[in-house]
């Protein structure tokens, strides 16, 4: 499960990274292609938000996490490049 909990994050990471790009960038150059990103992007943004998050509960579970590491995890979670910082430092 820890396997998954990483990939998760990579993607969960590159995934707020492309919705954070989309709307730095694309939305003042070109609205259009800006909103028809937005869906896919966010939709899949969202859905490994949420893995994220469950795969975490479930990890400090079964692993007894301490409170802090897990804290500290959930947290990377809305952080830019938070993700990518837990994947090499807590896991």
């Amino acid at each position: 499960m820890l396997k998954l909990f990483k990939a998760i994050a990579i993607l969960e990471g590159i995934s707020y990274l492309a919705l954070f790009s989309n709307m730095l960038f694309i939305k003042h150059n070109n609205p259009e292609l800006y909103h028809q990103l937005l869906y896919p992007i966010g939709m899949t943004h969202g859905v490994l938000f949420v893995a994220y998050v469950i795969l975490a509960i479930m990890l400090k579970i079964e692993l007894s996490w301490p409170t802090k590491k897990f804290v500290i995890i959930g947290v990377a979670s809305i952080l830019p490049f938070g993700t990518f910082y837990v994947e090499k430092k807590y896991l």
